[in-house]
């Protein structure tokens, strides 16, 4: 189903934040930058996941008819 799709994409959207949120943390001359594309990421992600609950399932959670 291309909602289950894309919401495993989401959850390696997530994995990518994290992981530069680490490099961050170990790399202070990037943490900005780093922590801005992590953030941005991160929204990204969310709007996916957004776009899956009202799009293809609707605002109750069921598929559209």
């Amino acid at each position: 189903m291309a909602s289950d799709a894309i919401l495993s994409e989401v959850e390696h959207l997530h994995g990518v934040c994290e992981r530069l949120e680490n490099l961050a943390e170990r790399t202070p001359r990037l943490t900005t930058e780093l922590l801005t594309i992590a953030g941005n990421v991160r929204s990204s992600a969310t709007l996916l996941a957004v776009l899956v609950a009202t799009r293809l399932h609707g605002t109750d959670g069921r598929r559209p008819e």
